[in-house]
């Protein structure tokens, strides 16, 4: 069939060709060539003649079948989206002839045009590619087409649509754009000609063709062209500015959620049951409208024979040439306007005249409007002459928002604005004000100043040719984005058809045709430039022939003059909504005679009114009520309850009604129960009556007859149900499971809503709209409901738009929705034609009418818990927002207004309740007066008197209360009235920008799922946890490291085995003798210059100098203490090899820095006092500082304060010169210095808190040290050695010291000092000296890359860059590294972290492992178990980054061991790490406790009993890796070691292991208000406390929940103190580190200043005061859902079993509770009201008692391994203040006095003792008593416990 059609091979070809040339996709080419063959292919050609709506057959069932469902051809242009129905069951496809209003198509013009047309389009896309590619590119951006629509081509027309020649080449999109609306080169229109080889329908196209009426003619490709494929879509991820998320719907990421476009899951075969299909509710099929509609005016003509709205325009101004179109009146009542038909039509002529002839415009492109809503009349008249002229009119209603002009401006490509001259001064006015810029690209037009449309005599009026899209009107959604919808002429025209029938069918004595000499007056306030309002206010008023009366909103307000108003124009429809007829009829019940006698001799007489249409989303029953019998009865209309019907519209998708009441009939067609077992009106209907009905029946078999379209029987209801729309009473509590059990119905449901507690009282809208298919959909599934069961309604009608404005993705999602159902026992889901759009409503059906209970996002839900039968069982609740606000609204004081959401927090959806009240506001009582101080107190019982009264009425156990002043919530406009938007405020709530005042917590109810260890109390490290991981783990093998045994090391000059030396003095003593006049040491200048070279005879002249300086001069004697503090010098190398000479032991320390005072003074006089230095060793540059006259006197103060004594210092810089070495000078090496107990030097290291630990390093130490460094890093004396930085310990002082000795290489030397003033100088160095290994930390690159480009010298010679450690290695060092010196050659290889430790300066190291960094990601929920779990990170967003520390170095052997039963710990799980190495220290320095003599003698109970292991108090793992990097390319297996992070730093919740720099991360990336490192997490008093610094200080409160969700979302903890600091408050080491302990301490003893703290749960939150009500037993039995079909378990009694048992913490005060027999309906507050900033709790100050009960998780001072002095306290005091007393950290119940006289009035246990991070370093407590040492070993190593209770804390952190 194909082959005989010439033009379709042409077609194909075509296609053929863009395809082949890349210029469409694969799926695009399969779409377009699907839409070709079925235009071509197509037969069915149907009847030229008909025209208008369905009419249905009742004797052809496929027929009526067909178009119940709503059988929709396909559409002749789509966005790649399916057919609406292209799927039937085979008896729909049967269908012999469909309605003809359903199929249209103008195939002879189609025939005709299509060659030119694709020619054209060739054309016009080829011009356009070469011709601008910037404008290309701009309609890319903007989601638009290749702009075909744009460029002339050889068949162009002018802007009247006439033919014209050939188009002048060149730049054609800047030809046709850049005169708009002044050059008068008109381009040619695609429009008029087939697009992308698709044929072209007309707006209104004889029945015969393919057109369709369908919504997808309205979508935006139909009309340009572009397919989703290739167009619109590359943008969409990135677009912020329009459109934004479709995702409304539940945050969770289900893979078979309706917004994946996938099916739901299997049903699971056990929930089917045996041989039954799911009682699916199927969707409603459509009613039909059983007659024509005709002219109001004129009932013999029918409006089918119009096509669209300006053949209707055109006919009215000729008809009716002087009726009234328009009534315009003020706020009080007055005529401001007014127009006729004949001058309405006369002025949207002119105004398309003029866009046709001066401007460059083609048909379909658009035209903004910008009106205000009192100039309806120019509104009108400029969209009607939209549409006459063929343009697409874009209504833009927000003037002041210029963000949103711009967007929609720039989205839809206007460059023509439609104004007047009042707006345009004032847009002018407030962008002067502003300084903003007037759009780019767009002409302002004054259409008040075009006057009419006068034609010539003889000229007749332009023929109408007008696009497929009428308009695009702009809403946002709930989530505040902005989104154009599309509507066509067809959309339009099916609109006014159905709204037409409505209300003709509302008359009276139901007759349809009834003619009346004026149409309808229908009176309005709603704005008639959008939605409803515009439907009703100008395209149904111009379809009908009616006269509009249009007032300001305000005009209500006034009492009696609404009224009075409606009675003047003898209105017959009224069109309205909730808030402005409540303000109107409230006001007469206050005062009936105020309207009466509004206007003297005319009493209010509404006796013309035939509807009140109300414009809602729920129906207000209650008001119904007063609405009809206590004001439009009294107001003297008879049929008042007949009257009132609330309109169902769509705000979000072009304002269409989809449901109100009508008396058309035919709802038996729609296939659901129309009569409910409930309803009591079928029962009292007389036997005459159902006699009469039966006959009826008889005669027709659907009630509706074809021939003459006579008056339909079904009409002939009861007198019932004529007047009353029905109204249920819902059960509350089956509404909490989505489930409708109805209690009573109509009249009695009005009677027992009063008397019946727990029940809703909901109204219906009425059946849905004639032409409508509806269904019920599970939002969360897609799959269509079961009866009784709350849904999501979907609606598909071709009355409703087809999609969103250039959002395919978002057109597909929320237009173009498939639901599913289970068929036929099977356990897949099919999908169910047709497509639908998602409304966002959730309701129900009941005797086929639309009951609305709300909005989706209007909806809460909540899982409960609960355990029966011994089985675990959980279900959702669900609570709708307004039922809860009227509640609160009710029940709590002081609240102006408030809403309610859910967030999905930790997998579980919590609910939020936002409240405005006056107690929030601080506005000044007086003018000018000072703001009022917030009563805290107040706030605090509003709040809980809010989750009282929602816990009671509703069971809701509410997550978050937050509290704001009135009108500071973010809000909606509907309807010119402000509302609160409860999705904007859930997005604002979640970015923290909220304006909250005060915020209350309620989580110990609300949050279920928090996650409990196997052991609780113990913890992941006791006996019974151990033994749950061993028993998963038990085929898994032990975490053990090999070892490479080096015991020769040779020197690589002589092949002298360096073992053989016993101290790196003899080995100096080697090196001079056989190298002495070779390089030892050269210090290099920040400026790059040598000083002078010392060779190592020199070297040793100058050590021997040094040595006989200090022996004769110094008195020093072996075993003598002394500090040296030197510069980065070679004068520190000469006093440390002088220290071994003479078996002297250096404390080498860094000299002391001015502006940390407060640490180094007291760190150094420590030092001097704890080890009984006898000297200070020191250079020039140090002399000079320690005679600073403010260092001076600082020290000398400090030490008399704490009464130590400063040794002398002296200057080794110049001694006396030696012109003899060491060994002739008798300086050698005794036997006894060489024990491995005795020190030969002690490095002293200060954490980050200033908290000192001493490490004894013995000669053998020193030698295993530089053996292990030479070689894991393969060091020769052919590369020479360079030291930098903290050359005072670690491999800092090996570099600087050791190795150019050890290995015989130069060593040069650069100063710290030259690095930060010029850090380039360092890597120019590296390159010059080609050195081979160095060391680093990560401070000094980060300050590196900071400062200089990573260019202008080359590291290519540099293969072992060593980046140390102490615990976990940063994840991100190495890539920044790595790509800042890509540029100077750095091998990514070279880039090598090592982990250092404070016992083994390198346990592990990635030095020559020659692959990158191995990273993990773990599952953050099996980590806190003690297990590792790698995952993938893309489908476990939270799992925790990692990077392997290196291997082992020679010598070298690690274990991985259970800290607690010594145990090796298994593959799968973590444990402490234990190391064995020659390079390992052999104790600490000064300290004789067992506890830390016990870390060097790690021995593991299933391990070699002879190995003796360093314990490091680091957890991790060992992770085998295979890379093939062996010869050839041979895979390596590699055992690498990752670091977790000290077990000292870690905190168990629940039995479960966290460790705080992991939940820091989290809360510093969470809102940009955190300082990046200014967060700090701990434990005290049993407690989770977070401490953060914040850049601003306004409305804190907002960033509580953001943080309390982050961390609960990512880590399952819940935070129970979060407090705020100022930027800048948190210590710091010099290295800007954050100094945790002195954090801590500041915190626990009230020295931190905190602007605001809050308790999250503290024995303080509204839970203590909750009673606990078991919920209602529900009397009906439950509806199954969907996919639960027999197995849906009973409500329970109560949910209180549902609560997770909670951490162990101090048992809070008591709180007093009323019985439960008692209501609570009062707040006793606080004796003592609280401070401005609500405090976490009452600090207490005691005596020097709680020091000693002051015991940091159960640990045991006297096991620590610190090095103190006996007056530990003495060292940490102020210098300028005493020091506060100790305090105890306790939780006290506000309701009780807090009187700080009495501290023990409170009779509870005593408290667990504070748990505090990091450690306590304290040692040589005398005091301490030995006796009650625990046997377990202690976890908690690192703990200085001094150190907690200074502010100026001593020491000094290595730079």
């Amino acid at each position: 069939m194909a082959e005989d059609n010439p033009e379709l091979q042409v077609a194909l070809r075509q296609l053929d060709q863009e395809f082949d040339d890349g210029e469409i996709t694969q799926k695009g080419y399969e779409k377009r060539r699907t839409l070709i063959l079925s235009h071509y292919l197509s037969t069915n050609n149907g009847d030229p003649t008909d025209r208008g709506l369905r009419i249905a057959n009742p004797g052809n069932a496929a027929n009526r079948r067909a178009s119940h469902l709503g059988l929709y051809s396909p559409a002749t242009s789509s966005q790649g989206s399916r057919p609406a129905s292209s799927t039937l069951s085979d008896e729909r496809q049967q269908s012999e002839s469909l309605s003809a209003n359903f199929i249209g198509g103008e195939q002879e013009r189609v025939k005709g045009d299509q060659m030119a047309g694709m020619n054209a389009m060739a054309d016009a896309h080829y011009q356009m590619q070469a011709g601008n590619q910037l404008a290309q590119i701009r309609e890319r951006e903007l989601g638009l087409s290749f702009g075909v629509e744009r460029n002339p081509s050889s068949a162009s027309n002018d802007s009247l649509f006439l033919p014209r020649g050939q188009a002048p080449s060149g730049n054609n999109y800047d030809t046709s754009r850049s005169g708009t609306l002044t050059s008068h080169n008109y381009a040619f229109n695609p429009a008029d000609q087939p697009s992308y080889g698709e044929p072209r329908t007309s707006t209104y196209s004889p029945p015969g063709g393919n057109g369709g009426h369908m919504r997808q003619s309205t979508m935006l490709d139909s009309q340009q062209a572009f397919f989703s494929d290739f167009a619109g879509q590359q943008m969409e991820d990135s677009r912020n500015s329009y459109g934004g998320s479709f995702q409304r719907y539940s945050t969770q990421t289900e893979p078979f959620s309706p917004i994946a476009n996938m099916a739901p899951p299997l049903m699971n075969t056990a929930d089917l049951p045996q041989g039954m299909d799911v009682d699916h509710l199927l969707p409603l099929e459509p009613r039909d409208i059983p007659f024509d509609v005709h002219d109001p005016h004129d009932p013999s003509m029918s409006m089918s024979k119009f096509d669209n709205l300006p053949a209707v325009l055109r006919h009215r101004a000729r008809t009716h040439p002087k009726q009234p179109a328009y009534w315009v009146l003020d706020q009080r009542g007055k005529e401001i306007a007014s127009i006729t038909w004949e001058k309405l039509g006369s002025r949207a002529e002119k105004v398309a005249q003029v866009i046709r002839d001066k401007s460059s415009l083609y048909r379909g492109d658009r035209v903004a409007l910008i009106y205000r809503d009192t100039e309806i009349i120019e509104f009108a008249v400029a969209i009607l002459g939209c549409f006459t002229a063929g343009v697409v009119a874009v209504p833009i209603n927000n003037l002041e928002d210029y963000a949103s002009l711009n967007v929609i401006l720039t989205s839809t490509q206007a460059h023509l604005a439609l104004t007047t001259e009042n707006n345009l001064k004032t847009f002018q006015r407030d962008l002067t004000t502003q300084k903003l810029n007037w759009p780019r690209g767009v002409e302002w037009w004054k259409t008040n100043e075009f006057g009419s449309y006068h034609p010539k005599k003889k000229e007749d009026i332009p023929a109408l040719v007008v696009p497929d899209l009428a308009y695009i009107e702009f809403s946002r959604a709930p989530t505040g984005d902005l989104r154009g919808v599309v509507m066509s002429h067809r959309t339009i025209m099916h609109q006014m058809t159905c709204l037409s029938a409505i209300v003709s069918s509302s008359n009276p004595g139901g007759n349809t045709r009834q003619a009346r000499p004026h149409g309808e007056t229908l009176f309005s306030y709603l704005d008639p430039r959008q939605s409803i309002g515009m439907i009703l206010g100008v395209l149904f008023t111009v379809y009908g022939g009616h006269t509009t009366v249009w007032l300001e909103a305000l005009a209500v307000e006034t009492p009696g003059l609404y009224a009075s108003l409606i009675t003047k124009y003898r209105a017959t429809l009224i069109s309205a909504d909730y808030p402005g007829l409540k303000r109107a009829v409230y006001n007469y019940q206050q005062d009936p005679m105020a309207t009466r006698n509004f206007k003297k001799g005319s009493e209010p007489n509404f006796s013309s009114l035939k509807l009140c249409l109300i414009d809602a989303l729920t129906v207000d029953p209650e008001f119904h009520e007063i609405l009809a019998d206590r004001w439009l009865r009294p107001l003297r209309n008879p049929r008042a309850r007949e009257l009132v019907a609330p309109m169902l519209c769509l705000p979000e998708h072009g304002g269409m009604v989809i449901s109100v009441r009508d008396w058309l009939g035919g709802e038996e067609r729609m296939g659901c129960p129309l009569t409910h077992e409930m309803d009591p009106a079928p029962q009292v209907e007389s036997a005459e009556t159902k006699k009469e009905e039966k006959v009826e029946s008889v005669k027709t078999g659907f009630g509706s007859s074809l021939i003459g379209g006579t008056a339909v029987p079904t009409q002939k209801q009861s007198k019932s149900n004529r007047v009353e729309l029905n109204q249920v009473l819902l059960d509350k509590e089956a509404l909490k499971n989505n489930e409708v059990v109805v209690l009573a119905m109509g009249e009695e449901a009005r009677k027992q809503a009063e008397t019946m507690p727990n029940t809703v009282r909901v109204g219906a809208f009425g059946y849905p709209l004639p032409d409508a298919t509806l269904a019920i959909v599970d939002p969360e599934t897609g799959l269509l409901c079961t009866p009784n069961i709350i849904g999501e309604i979907w609606v598909d009608s071709p009355s409703l738009s087809g999609g969103f404005w250039a959002l395919p993705k978002h057109t597909e999602a929320i237009f173009h929705a498939r639901p599913y159902r289970f068929q036929g026992g099977s356990p897949t889901p099919v999908i169910v034609e047709p497509e639908f759009l998602r409304t966002g409503l959730l309701g129900c059906i009941i005797e086929g009418k639309i009951f609305v209970l709300g909005l989706y996002e209007d909806r809460l839900r909540q899982k409960v818990e609960w355990v029966e039968n011994g089985a675990k069982s959980t279900e959702h609740r669900y609570f709708f927002v307004q039922h809860l606000i009227i509640s609160i609204m009710k029940n709590v004081p002081k609240i102006h207004d408030c809403s309610a959401f859910d967030v999905f927090v930790n997998d579980e959806h919590l609910p939020v309740v936002l409240l405005e009240s006056y107690a929030a506001s601080t506005a000044p009582t007086t003018s000018g007066g000072p703001p009022r101080q917030l009563d805290i107190a107040l706030l605090d019982s509003l709040a809980e008197r809010c989750a009282e009264i929602l816990y009671q009425e509703h069971h809701l156990r509410v997550f978050c209360i937050m509290i704001t002043a009135p009108n500071t919530l973010p809000r909606v406009t509907k309807n010119g009235r402000q509302e609160i938007g409860n999705m904007l405020c859930r997005k604002e709530f979640d970015n923290g920008s909220l304006p909250c005042v005060h915020v209350k917590f309620g989580v110990e109810r609300s949050v279920l799922n928090l996650p409990i260890g196997v052991d609780p109390v113990g913890g992941i490290w006791s006996p019974m946890s151990s033994a749950a991981r061993l028993g998963a783990l038990v085929m898994q093998d032990k975490q053990y490291s090999g070892v490479d045994y080096r015991d020769v090391v040779m020197d690589d000059r002589t092949s002298t085995p360096l073992n053989n030396f016993t101290s790196i003095v003899d080995l100096l003593q080697w090196r001079v003798s056989r190298q002495t006049e070779e390089l030892a040491y050269c210090s290099i200048d920040g400026r790059g210059k040598e000083s002078k070279g010392i060779t190592w005879k020199k070297f040793d002249s100058k050590v021997a100098a040094v040595a006989m300086y200090l022996k004769n001069k110094v008195k020093l004697k072996p075993g003598d203490h002394v500090i040296l503090m030197y510069t980065h010098s070679e004068e520190f190398v000469f006093a440390v090899h002088a220290c071994f000479c003479l078996g002297v032991i250096g404390l080498p320390m860094a000299p002391i820095d001015q502006n940390r005072l407060s640490e180094d003074a007291p760190a150094f006089l420590h030092l001097i006092a704890d080890f009984r230095v006898r000297a200070i060793l020191v250079n020039h540059d140090v002399n000079d500082l320690l005679k600073v006259k403010s260092i001076a006197q600082h020290i000398k103060q400090s030490a008399h304060v704490l009464r130590i004594n400063i040794p002398p210092a002296f200057n080794t810089g110049k001694p006396p010169k030696q012109s003899h070495g060491c060994r002739h000078l008798g300086l050698t090496m005794k036997k006894e210095w060489l024990d491995s107990g005795r020190p030969a030097m002690v490095w002293t290291y200060w954490t980050p808190d200033q908290r000192r630990m001493s490490v004894q390093i013995g000669h053998d130490t020193i030698m295993g040290m530089c053996k292990v460094q030479k070689e894991t890093c393969q060091m020769t004396s052919t590369r020479p050695v360079l030291g930098s930085v903290r050359s005072t310990i670690g491999l800092g002082f090996i570099h600087t010291c050791l190795m150019g000795c050890y290995v015989g290489a130069p060593t040069y030397l650069f100063s710290p000092l030259d690095f930060a003033t010029n850090p380039v100088s360092l890597f120019l160095a590296l390159a010059r000296y080609k050195i081979k290994d160095t060391y680093a930390t990560s401070q000094m690159l980060d300050y590196a890359m900071g400062s200089i480009a990573g260019k202008g010298f080359q590291l290519h010679e540099l293969k072992n860059l060593m980046i140390a450690s102490e615990g976990r290695p940063r994840a991100d060092i190495y890539q920044k590294i790595r790509l800042h010196f890509a540029a100077a050659g750095l091998d990514r290889t070279a880039i090598n972290t090592i982990y250092s430790h404070v016992l083994n300066p390198m346990i592990v190291s990635r030095s020559y492992m020659c692959i990158e960094p191995i990273e993990l990601w773990l599952d953050t929920k099996y980590l806190r178990q003690g297990l590792i779990y790698p995952v993938d990170p893309d489908s476990e967003p939270h799992s925790l980054r990692v990077q392997d520390s290196g291997m082992v170095p020679v010598s070298t052997q690690i274990a991985i061991v259970n800290p607690e039963t010594c145990c090796l710990a298994h593959v799968g799980e973590y444990g402490e790490i234990w190391v064995q190495s020659e390079a390992c220290a052999k104790a600490f320095y000064g300290t004789k406790q067992e506890f830390d003599l016990e870390r060097f003698r790690g021995r593991t109970v299933d391990g070699d009993p002879s190995a003796v292991y360093v314990r490091t108090g680091d957890l991790g793992f060992l992770h085998t890796v295979t890379r093939p990097i062996g010869p050839g390319g041979q895979p390596v297996e590699m055992q690498v070691l990752f670091v977790l992070g000290g077990i000292g730093e870690t905190f168990e919740i629940n039995g479960l292991n966290h460790f705080p720099v992991d939940i820091e991360t989290t809360i510093e990336k969470c809102h940009r208000n955190v300082v990046p490192g200014g967060s700090a997490v701990f434990q005290a008093g049993g407690l989770v406390v977070t401490l953060i610094e914040v850049t601003r200080k306004a409305y804190l409160a907002s960033l509580v929940p953001v943080i309390l969700n982050a961390i609960l979302n990512e880590h399952q903890v819940v935070a129970d103190i979060i407090a705020f600091v100022p930027r800048g408050d948190f210590p710091r080491s010099r290295l800007g580190e954050k100094q945790r302990g002195k954090i801590l301490a500041s915190w626990v003893t009230r020295k931190m200043q905190t602007i605001a703290q809050f308790n999250i749960r503290d024995g303080e939150g509204f839970d203590s005061h909750l009673i606990d009500l078991p919920e209602r037993t529900r009397t009906t039995s439950k509806v199954p859902s969907t996919t639960e079909v027999g197995s849906r378990h009973p409500t329970p009694q109560s949910d209180l079993e549902s609560h997770t048992p909670q951490r162990q913490q101090e048992p809070a005060a008591p709180v007093e509770q009323t019985t439960p027999t008692e209501r609570v309906n009062s707040f006793t507050l606080p004796a003592v009201a609280p401070s401005l900033s609500p405090q976490a709790a009452s600090f207490r100050e005691n005596d020097e008692e709680s020091i000693k009960n002051y015991n940091p998780t159960d640990f045991d001072y006297r096991l620590s391994f610190g090095d103190r002095s006996k007056n530990d306290f003495d060292d940490y005091e102020d210098d300028d203040e005493p020091m506060e007393k100790p305090t105890r950290l306790a939780i006290v119940n506000p309701e009780e006095s807090d009187n700080d006289d009495n501290t023990n009035q409170h009779s509870s246990p005593a408290p667990r003792p504070l748990a505090l991070v990091g450690g306590v370093d304290n040692s040589n407590d005398s005091n301490n008593n030995t006796d009650n040492v625990n046997d377990k070993p202690q976890l908690d190593y690192d703990f200085d416990y001094d150190s907690f209770f200074s502010s100026n804390t001593q020491g000094q952190d290595q730079g």
